[in-house]
Protein backbone atom coordinates (compact mmCIF):
# COMPACT_ATOMS: atom_id res chain seq x y z
CA UNK A 1 0.00 0.00 0.00
CA UNK A 2 1.66 2.96 -0.67
CA UNK A 3 1.65 6.29 1.80
CA UNK A 4 0.38 9.07 0.96
CA UNK A 5 1.98 12.62 1.45
CA UNK A 6 1.44 14.28 4.33
CA UNK A 7 0.15 17.18 2.20
CA UNK A 8 -2.23 15.47 0.30
CA UNK A 9 -4.32 13.82 3.48
CA UNK A 10 -7.13 15.94 4.71
CA UNK A 11 -8.95 15.51 7.89
CA UNK A 12 -12.61 16.73 7.80
CA UNK A 13 -14.88 17.29 11.01
CA UNK A 14 -18.42 17.89 10.50
CA UNK A 15 -21.01 17.81 13.48
CA UNK A 16 -21.99 20.79 16.17
CA UNK A 17 -18.88 21.93 18.14
CA UNK A 18 -18.78 20.23 21.74
CA UNK A 19 -18.39 22.93 23.21
CA UNK A 20 -19.13 26.78 22.69
CA UNK A 21 -17.01 29.89 23.74
CA UNK A 22 -17.99 31.96 26.54
CA UNK A 23 -19.70 34.94 25.31
CA UNK A 24 -17.95 37.68 27.21
CA UNK A 25 -14.22 38.47 26.62
CA UNK A 26 -11.60 39.60 29.49
CA UNK A 27 -8.16 40.51 29.79
CA UNK A 28 -6.63 37.65 30.90
CA UNK A 29 -3.81 35.09 29.65
CA UNK A 30 -7.32 32.66 27.67
CA UNK A 31 -8.64 35.82 26.77
CA UNK A 32 -12.06 34.80 28.01
CA UNK A 33 -14.03 35.81 31.14
CA UNK A 34 -13.86 33.22 33.82
CA UNK A 35 -15.53 34.35 36.75
CA UNK A 36 -14.03 30.81 39.14
CA UNK A 37 -10.59 32.35 37.84
CA UNK A 38 -11.54 35.69 39.50
CA UNK A 39 -11.84 34.16 42.71
CA UNK A 40 -8.69 32.20 42.74
CA UNK A 41 -6.35 34.75 41.40
CA UNK A 42 -8.61 36.76 44.37
CA UNK A 43 -9.04 40.14 41.80
CA UNK A 44 -11.46 42.84 42.77
CA UNK A 45 -14.29 41.04 40.62
CA UNK A 46 -13.44 37.67 42.63
CA UNK A 47 -13.56 40.01 45.95
CA UNK A 48 -16.86 41.11 44.83
CA UNK A 49 -18.30 37.33 44.41
CA UNK A 50 -17.30 36.54 47.85
CA UNK A 51 -18.25 39.44 49.24
CA UNK A 52 -22.01 38.92 48.03
CA UNK A 53 -21.89 35.23 48.98
CA UNK A 54 -20.97 36.46 52.82
CA UNK A 55 -23.55 38.98 52.25
CA UNK A 56 -26.35 36.70 51.84
CA UNK A 57 -24.91 34.51 54.16
CA UNK A 58 -24.54 36.90 56.95
CA UNK A 59 -28.55 38.02 56.14
CA UNK A 60 -29.96 34.72 56.41
CA UNK A 61 -27.82 34.28 59.71
CA UNK A 62 -29.18 37.70 60.73
CA UNK A 63 -33.05 36.19 60.15
CA UNK A 64 -32.46 33.36 62.03
CA UNK A 65 -31.07 35.03 65.17
CA UNK A 66 -34.21 37.50 64.85
CA UNK A 67 -36.78 34.87 64.68
CA UNK A 68 -34.71 32.91 68.08
CA UNK A 69 -34.42 36.26 69.99
CA UNK A 70 -38.09 36.83 68.95
CA UNK A 71 -38.86 33.29 69.84
CA UNK A 72 -36.97 33.06 72.97
CA UNK A 73 -36.36 36.60 74.64
CA UNK A 74 -39.91 36.81 75.67
CA UNK A 75 -39.58 33.36 78.22
CA UNK A 76 -37.84 34.97 80.72
CA UNK A 77 -40.44 37.79 80.84
CA UNK A 78 -43.40 34.87 80.92
CA UNK A 79 -41.52 32.93 83.45
CA UNK A 80 -41.09 35.92 86.10
CA UNK A 81 -44.85 36.45 85.66
CA UNK A 82 -46.01 32.88 86.48
CA UNK A 83 -43.25 31.98 89.44
CA UNK A 84 -45.35 29.07 90.07
CA UNK A 85 -45.27 27.23 87.50
CA UNK A 86 -41.26 25.39 87.67
CA UNK A 87 -42.76 22.54 85.65
CA UNK A 88 -44.20 24.64 83.17
CA UNK A 89 -40.85 26.24 82.26
CA UNK A 90 -38.79 23.16 82.09
CA UNK A 91 -41.81 21.63 79.78
CA UNK A 92 -41.35 24.97 77.65
CA UNK A 93 -37.73 24.93 77.13
CA UNK A 94 -37.56 21.32 77.26
CA UNK A 95 -40.49 20.11 74.51
CA UNK A 96 -41.51 23.55 73.41
CA UNK A 97 -38.40 24.68 72.10
CA UNK A 98 -37.35 21.65 70.37
CA UNK A 99 -39.22 21.55 67.21
CA UNK A 100 -39.06 25.56 66.23
CA UNK A 101 -35.20 25.10 66.78
CA UNK A 102 -34.67 22.17 64.67
CA UNK A 103 -37.35 24.28 61.98
CA UNK A 104 -35.24 26.58 62.14
CA UNK A 105 -31.39 25.21 61.77
CA UNK A 106 -33.15 22.81 58.81
CA UNK A 107 -34.27 26.49 56.83
CA UNK A 108 -30.79 28.27 57.50
CA UNK A 109 -28.91 25.38 56.43
CA UNK A 110 -31.10 25.12 52.83
CA UNK A 111 -30.84 28.23 52.59
CA UNK A 112 -26.98 28.57 53.02
CA UNK A 113 -26.79 25.88 50.57
CA UNK A 114 -28.71 27.50 48.16
CA UNK A 115 -26.91 30.67 48.07
CA UNK A 116 -23.76 28.70 47.70
CA UNK A 117 -25.75 27.04 44.93
CA UNK A 118 -26.52 30.62 43.35
CA UNK A 119 -23.06 31.65 43.59
CA UNK A 120 -21.57 28.14 41.86
CA UNK A 121 -23.98 28.42 39.35
CA UNK A 122 -23.05 31.77 38.65
CA UNK A 123 -19.04 31.04 38.35
CA UNK A 124 -19.26 27.69 36.74
CA UNK A 125 -17.81 27.54 33.38
CA UNK A 126 -20.75 27.02 30.82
Amino acid sequence: MPQQDPAERRVVVTGPPRRSLPRGRYPHSSGYYRPRAEIDEQTTLGHTYVRSLMRTQLRAALAVFAVLVLLVGPLPLLFAAMPDARRLEWAVLGFGLYAPLVLLARWYVRRAERNERDLVRLVEDR
